[in-house]
């Protein structure tokens, strides 16, 4: 059996559980992907991103549900090693995918040099979003899996002072008629490192230019402390994650102090005496 086979028999059969049936609860639980759809399926070069496309690819395949995926590849400046890792696994992979040039990370770097990742952030999602109009896409299908949710939430009330999470998915405010979504959303990260492990795949972890040379440690980053926290806290209260996602999902209303829609704020005290 070819490779790229054994690999998708081990979405499919070794990791059923805990991969494929969580990507294909959360397509048809939150309506991520319809009839008819071109979805662009975006590549990093991470095993997130990488998993995500073959989790499509197998779904374009077998479901129902008429719809085309393309895969592409943004390259916002990598270098040779990094790019060339990403073209390799995406043959290991049997993955079609389209590379197209940008220059963000040089961008990104001249505009706010002491800071560069949320500049550029912003910047790969504009072109990203470009990208999609060009092929006649109508969804952008990312990475994002459900620790990434947990530890944006709390990210948002630690150091945001709200409550507010990562949506499985999202029309885009500038781009009419698009839509961004996450079909790994229930998806832990430790069942994508086990997949990845089981495979014996090496993908990029952090293909950064900006930070090749210079001395950031990702071990000090807010999302790590987060990741940690709920690592500590998951050894009192193994299901503290899911506990935390599912609270996003039961929000009491009456017994918070405000909420806030479209950026206007209510207080309880509006409906207090009504």
């Amino acid at each position: 059996m070819e490779r790229y086979k054994e690999i998708e028999r081990s979405i499919i059969k070794t990791y059923r559980k805990d991969i494929w049936s969580k990507f294909s609860k959360a397509v048809r639980d939150y309506e991520l992907i319809g009839e008819g759809d071109k979805v662009m399926v975006c590549i990093s070069g991470g095993k997130d991103s990488f998993l995500l496309a073959k989790c499509i690819q197998e779904l374009e395949r077998h479901s129902k549900v008429k719809f085309e995926a393309k895969y592409v590849v943004m390259n916002p400046g990598y270098n040779d090693f990094n790019r060339d890792l990403i073209i390799k696994n995406a043959e290991i992979l049997n993955i079609p995918i389209e590379m197209f040039e940008t220059d963000v990370f040089a961008v990104a770097n001249k505009l706010n040099p002491e800071n560069p990742c949320y500049m550029c952030a912003r910047m790969r999602r504009g072109h990203l979003y470009n990208k999609a109009k060009e092929m006649g896409c109508n969804k952008i299908a990312l990475g994002h899996h459900f620790d990434d949710v947990i530890e944006t939430t709390l990210l948002s009330m630690f150091y945001g002072s709200e409550i507010k999470t990562m949506m499985p998915k999202l029309h885009s405010a500038n781009f009419e008629g698009l839509e961004l979504i996450r079909p790994l959303y229930l998806v832990k990260e430790e069942a994508i490192v086990s997949w990845r492990k089981h495979n014996k795949i090496s993908f990029l972890n952090c293909a950064c230019k900006l930070t090749e040379s210079c001395a950031l440690d990702d071990s000090k980053s807010k999302r790590a402390e987060m990741k940690k926290l709920i690592k500590d806290l998951k050894e009192v209260n193994k299901d503290i994650d899911y506990n935390i996602f599912k609270a996003l999902d039961n929000v009491n209303l009456n017994c918070v102090l405000g909420t806030k829609k479209n950026g206007i704020y209510e207080s309880f005290l509006q409906e207090y005496d009504k």
